[in-house]
């Protein structure tokens, strides 16, 4: 099996890629002009900034940079493309020859270009409409090479992909949309617009066990467009798929060449790389940081002068209570109750998060403590440890009783009750 996407985000501008209407416009049709409706005689202009976002993700992808970018017209008429032709890249992509590392192999990326979303086709039974606001949307795609050969590759490289994108700055929450291309023989079937790893997953299943099943019986392949259900959890035919050639690719010549030296980039931040310096403890760190910036900034801020795995179980400690913006001087402080076997309970981490000072002997809870009351309830019945195997529920009594005598994480409870019973 042989698996390449094209990887379809839209860009965090506050304009759209060729005019200076908002991308933010809720009430259909009101964030529109001429250039994004297409109207004759109408200019394009580049949004420089569409540009420089695009040159972020294509260093993050660790592509090769183009020293001149331009733009292209793909040609084709559709309801939602007033011009018959949308404006977007190939030979002139601001990205070429990267690739995303998945620990297993390196999923290689052909191109990363710039072009603009079309505007959104809204049906019903009885009528379409047309909402241009999203016309000229800035998107960037990313297209892979067929390196992708299993479901569990496929999973991994869209959650690093996802990871990547957040940390330059991308809306991984607002609606990605993938193209799917799997092929098990000669040809490749599309599949379009899967939102969703879940659904990409499915999409692929289904194509993969389709595909064998036209194989085994001697029919062809038909090399085509199809659509995915995610109610049936199948691909329905749409279309043949169309051949470069049916295009009429030709340059733009409203639009000119984009020099890309001199523009700053930055170094990317790739998650999961940071997490493999961490040696064993790189599996948690990596669930911790891979989505978000808060725990990479304390990650990094308390692993200076503290003990990773004390860091670690701060940054898990303030998860479950009130989320990661605590500030640095705020989780400093908190460290160091914890390097000395404390464990600070919630009014103290609110404390914290807003910069109060606290109250060591009021505001904390000697770990050894808990510890200890565990050793002592369950040294009054011996009999916890075998219910415990049998059902980790039965437990749950002695957890209620600690709870009454300290204000403490109850899950925190929970993992040292679990640990204690375990080790007996």
């Amino acid at each position: 099996m042989k698996i390449g996407l094209e990887v379809h985000t839209a860009l965090p501008t506050h304009s759209k890629l060729f005019c200076a209407c908002s991308t933010e416009a809720a009430e259909p049709n009101t964030a529109i002009c001429p250039v994004c409706m297409g109207f004759p005689g109408s200019k394009p202009v580049l949004n420089r900034n569409a540009l420089e976002i695009s040159l972020r993700v294509s260093a993050a992808l660790h592509c090769s940079i183009i020293k001149n970018s331009y733009f292209i017209r793909k040609v084709y008429f559709y309801p939602d493309l007033p011009k018959s032709y949308q404006i977007t890249q190939l030979e002139g992509s601001v990205g070429h020859g990267g690739y995303v590392d998945i620990g297993s192999k390196k999923i290689r990326i052909r191109r990363v270009q710039l072009e603009e979303d079309p505007a959104r086709i809204i049906r019903s039974e009885d009528y379409s409409l047309l909402d241009f606001n999203r016309s000229g949307v800035p998107l960037n795609e990313i297209v892979t090479e067929p390196d992708i050969a299993s479901e569990e590759e496929l999973r991994s490289f869209v959650s690093e992909l996802r990871s990547i994108l957040y940390y330059v700055g991308i809306d991984i929450d607002k609606e990605v949309k993938i193209d799917l291309n799997i092929s098990l023989g000669e040809e490749r079937v599309e599949v379009k617009n899967v939102t969703g790893i879940k659904n990409l997953i499915d999409a692929a299943r289904f194509e993969k066990k389709r595909q064998s099943d036209l194989l085994q019986s001697g029919k062809p392949i038909v090399k085509e467009t199809r659509s995915y259900s995610a109610e049936s959890l199948s691909t329905v035919s749409s279309r043949e798929k169309e051949s470069d050639e049916e295009y009429g690719f030709i340059f733009d010549p409203d639009l000119s060449f984009y020099p890309t030296s001199g523009i700053a980039l930055g170094k990317p931040v790739i998650a999961s790389e940071i997490a493999s310096s961490y040696g064993k403890y790189s599996g948690t760190v990596k669930e911790l940081i891979m989505l978000d910036r808060d725990s990479l900034r304390l990650l990094e801020y308390g692993s200076k002068n503290s003990d990773i795995k004390n860091v670690i179980n701060a940054i898990e400690l303030l998860k479950r209570h009130r989320g990661t913006s605590m500030p640095n001087e705020g989780f400093g402080e908190m460290l160091k109750y914890m390097d000395s076997g404390l464990l600070p309970n919630e009014d103290a981490i609110s404390a914290l998060m807003q910069g109060k000072p606290v109250d060591l002997a009021a505001d904390v809870i000697d770990a050894k403590d808990i510890d200890d009351e565990i050793n002592r309830l369950i040294s009054e019945r011996p009999q916890l440890v075998s219910e415990y195997k049998a059902n980790k529920k039965a437990f749950n009594f002695i957890v209620g009783m600690i709870l009454k005598k300290h204000r403490v994480d109850p899950k925190y409870v929970s993992e040292r009750l679990s640990a204690i019973i375990g080790q007996a």
